[in-house]
């Protein structure tokens, strides 16, 4: 499979823009949500922000980031299936073939006694 499109939303940053010019030298188009974007940005890589593509800003303090059917529509479709990949052009959804994330730390957090409000922030 060639790697045409990635999302990329992480909440450790580190390297992650070498790790995206590497997939710029590799024609992959780059998206990412509106932090990951941000430190591509200014590290010169060129990418396109979630939002921007969804037409849809992040909502609940950042909670909501990619949870549209532009972004899931393009990550789940299942490539070889005539009907969906219909679906994909009728709805302007184009595929996604690569996701780059990690995990917030939730447990380093929690074992560092932190309260419930700190505890849901790292979910």
């Amino acid at each position: 499979m060639t790697i045409k499109r990635a999302l990329l939303s992480v909440y450790d940053r580190t390297g992650i823009a070498d790790f995206a010019r590497g997939l710029t030298d590799l024609n992959v188009e780059l998206i990412a949500s509106g932090g990951t974007a941000s430190c591509l940005g200014d590290a010169g890589v060129k990418v396109v922000e979630v939002s921007s593509l969804t037409g849809f800003p992040e909502i609940l303090g950042g909670r909501v980031k990619t949870l549209h059917p532009v972004i899931h529509g393009g990550i789940l479709a299942v490539r070889d299936d005539p009907s969906q990949e219909k679906e994909l052009s009728a709805n302007q959804i184009s595929p996604i073939d690569m996701v780059v994330c990690n995990l917030y730390p939730f447990p380093e957090v929690v074992a560092g006694g932190c309260g419930k409000k700190e505890a849901m922030e790292n979910v």
